[in-house]
């Protein structure tokens, strides 16, 4: 009859199993993390070339300002001052880049409204929202709101 393993041959093959892990997790690592990897911190640094080989798709709120000085004004101490244009409007930098051959598509002020403030339980409570049934069923919200300055008309 066998005698039990002691204590050492119990250390001994943890010792081995906790080796043969590391030799795993080495090797993993070795083959799935990118040799750029952690040059910039915890990034991979060809990321940077990735991104900027991307086409632009947003201009900036700059780039709407320079031309449309009418809607800064009246977004001016309104709800909507510090919303960016292109939360509503989409990406306009071809727009931005030559404003007069790219027209861009207004939002359907419906849907784009209630994007925002459709009554929904994990909004703030101060936060306007609105329950369509006891709003308004049928109409835009243009009709009653200016988009840029929400307020009633």
């Amino acid at each position: 009859m066998r005698r039990p393993p002691g204590d050492m041959e119990h250390l001994g093959r943890m010792a081995g199993l906790f080796a043969a892990g590391l030799l795993v997790f080495f090797g993993l690592q070795w083959f799935m993390v990118p040799p750029d990897f952690g040059r910039y911190g915890h990034y991979r640094a060809g990321a940077l070339d990735d991104n900027r080989d991307r086409p632009l798709r947003y201009a900036g709120r700059a780039a709407c300002e320079e031309c449309h000085t009418d809607v800064v004004e009246a977004r001016k101490l309104s709800r909507h001052e510090r919303i960016g244009c292109e939360a509503c409007h989409g990406p306009l930098s071809a727009h931005a880049a030559s404003p007069a051959e790219v027209k861009p598509a207004l939002p359907d002020p419906r849907a784009i409204c209630l994007r925002c403030h459709l009554a929904n339980v994990a909004r703030p409570r101060g936060f306007p929202q609105v329950s369509l049934p006891e709003h308004s069923e049928a109409g835009p919200c243009t009709a009653c709101h200016k988009p840029h300055a929400p307020e009633i008309k």
